[in-house]
Order: C-alpha cells, then sequence, then structure tokens
C-alpha cells in the first residue's frame, strides 16, 4: 500500500474540518446567534481575511473580463450554499446534515458530465457505490436521530448541490487564479448578498453571547472556512471536483465520532460498519490501476 500523498493528506484534513464545523456550528446556531447574523458575520471576517492576503502576496484582484460570467455563477453558487447550510443546521441535527452531504460527489459527477468538464471511470462510479452504501448505513444506524425536519433536509440536500456546484464552476478559474484571489471575488460578492438579506437579523443580533461562541466563530471561519477553502481548491485543481468530493463521504463518520467525544452520542454497529465501507470505497478510487505492459 502506497503512502498517502501530500493532496490527500490536504483532502483528509478538509474533511475533519468541515465535520467539526458542522457541530460548531450548530452549537452557535443553538446558543443565540441567528442563522443570517451568523453567516454575515463569519463571511465578512473571512472576505477581509482573503483580501490581505491577496494584496500582500499578489497585489492584484484582478479577473479577466472572459472570466467574470463564470466567477459571479459560483459567487452565486455560495450565496445560496451559506443561505441553506445555516437554515439547514438551524431547523436540523448537525448529524443529520452531515449524513445528507454525503450526496455531495453525485450532484458533482452529475453536473460535471452535463458540462462535459470531467470523464468518469468505471473505478470511481464503483468507489462511489460502496462510499454511498457506507453512508447509507452510517443514516440507518443513527435511528431517530436521522428523521429530522423535513425543510431542513431539503436544505441540507441543497446544500449539497450548491457546494457541488461551486466546485465544479470554480474549477476552471483555478488554472488561472490562486484560491485565495477567487475566495475574494466569490466570497466578498456573496458576502454583500448574504448582508443584504440578511440585515434585519444583523442589526437585531444580541452580542453577550459568551466569550465561547465568539470563540467557535473565530475557530470556523479560521479553519473550515479560510485553511479549508484553500486546501480544497488546491485539490480539486489537481484531481477534479467530483474525485474530490467523494472523500467528502467520509464526513458523516467523522462527524458521528465528534459526536461521540464532543456532545456524548452514541454510535451504533451499524454506523461503525458504514464508516468502514466509506473507508473502502476511499481506498478503491485511490488505487493506482497497474502499469501498462510496453509494447
Amino acid at each position: 500500500m502506497r503512502r498517502p500523498s501530500t493532496l490527500e493528506l490536504m483532502l483528509l484534513a478538509t474533511v475533519v474540518l468541515w465535520a467539526l464545523n458542522l457541530t460548531v456550528t450548530r452549537y452557535i446556531l443553538t446558543h443565540g446567534f441567528e442563522p443570517l447574523a451568523y453567516a454575515t458575520v463569519r463571511y465578512g471576517l473571512a472576505t477581509a481575511i482573503f483580501l490581505g492576503i491577496v494584496l500582500v502576496g499578489e497585489r492584484t484582484l484582478r479577473i479577466a473580463r472572459p472570466d467574470l460570467p463564470l466567477a459571479a455563477v459560483a459567487a452565486l453558487f455560495i450565496f445560496l450554499n451559506q443561505l441553506s447550510f445555516v437554515y439547514a443546521l438551524d431547523r436540523t441535527t448537525a448529524s443529520t446534515i452531515a449524513l445528507i452531504l454525503g450526496a455531495t460527489p453525485a450532484f458533482a459527477a452529475l453536473i460535471g458530465l452535463v458540462l462535459g468538464l470531467e470523464r468518469l471511470s468505471r473505478r470511481f462510479w464503483i468507489a462511489a457505490g460502496i462510499s454511498f452504501a457506507g453512508v447509507g448505513l452510517v443514516a440507518v444506524g443513527s435511528g431517530r436521530d436521522v428523521s429530522g425536519d423535513r425543510l431542513g433536509i431539503l436544505l441540507g440536500l441543497a446544500t449539497a448541490a450548491t457546494w457541488a456546484a461551486y466546485s465544479v464552476a470554480v474549477g476552471p478559474l483555478m488554472q488561472r487564479y490562486s484560491a485565495s484571489r477567487i475566495s475574494v471575488v466569490a466570497l466578498g460578492v456573496a458576502w454583500v448578498g448574504i448582508l443584504l438579506v440578511g440585515l434585519p437579523q444583523t442589526t437585531d443580533q444580541e452580542l453577550g453571547l459568551g466569550w465561547e461562541v465568539w470563540a467557535l466563530l473565530l475557530f470556523a471561519t479560521l479553519g473550515p472556512l479560510v485553511l479549508t477553502t484553500v486546501m480544497w481548491f488546491r485539490v480539486i485543481h489537481r484531481i477534479g471536483a467530483s474525485r474530490a468530493t467523494l472523500v467528502a463521504n467520509l464526513q458523516p463518520f467523522v462527524a458521528a465520532i465528534f459526536a461521540l467525544v464532543l456532545l456524548s452520542e452514541s454510535m451504533s454497529a451499524l454506523q461503525v460498519a458504514g464508516g468502514a465501507l466509506i473507508a473502502g470505497g476511499i481506498l478503491t478510487a485511490r488505487r493506482r490501476p497497474p502499469s501498462p505492459m510496453p509494447e
């Protein structure tokens, strides 16, 4: 078995931070933060950080005119993604949303195929099937915890679909621009939309929520948003959105572990078996095919 590559380690770290972010965001939203106020503060801070990174490192925010429509599409999808994300976690549990996000690879593959951006091998579909079977076992093993609010579940599906679309949209842009520059443009435009839509909640937001909530918000911005954005788009630039999002199937199992440790939730044997299948699917996807014989 070959050693994991740097890209695979970056992808694994991204998934772990995303999984932890579900629990963190759920905690923040259930301890006084309004959904749109939270998204406004978080994305405003992230945009400012990326702006500083780009101005210091690249000294330009320029996006070529032919690329502006695609950048606008990416901004639209991340705007929709954040609206669905915060309200999904406001309406139902973090574990439920984590399980639903296992559908992200299917959305990414479908979008990539329709647009002609990716060609997927039979190995990928086999690996995806194994992983989805694992996600199903994790869902069944969660029992009554999966039966969340119906609107929350629909918003969770919207979160998966819009994130997949965003990942596919920025793929071509990553060939010409850094992840930080794309983030300034896409996140910045999305933040303006979030700010306008969420203005009533933001102006009425109670600020005396305790240092723990504010510390977690800072973590949710610096780790699962800023750091993972850089790592995620470096990965999809090299291996494609569909193959990268396949590893996101680990997120339900990782989120279940966080819930076990941090929230004292239980984990069933079916969930453990599901995690093993998810890992098996990822190993299937990352195995190298045999080298061709010389002709």
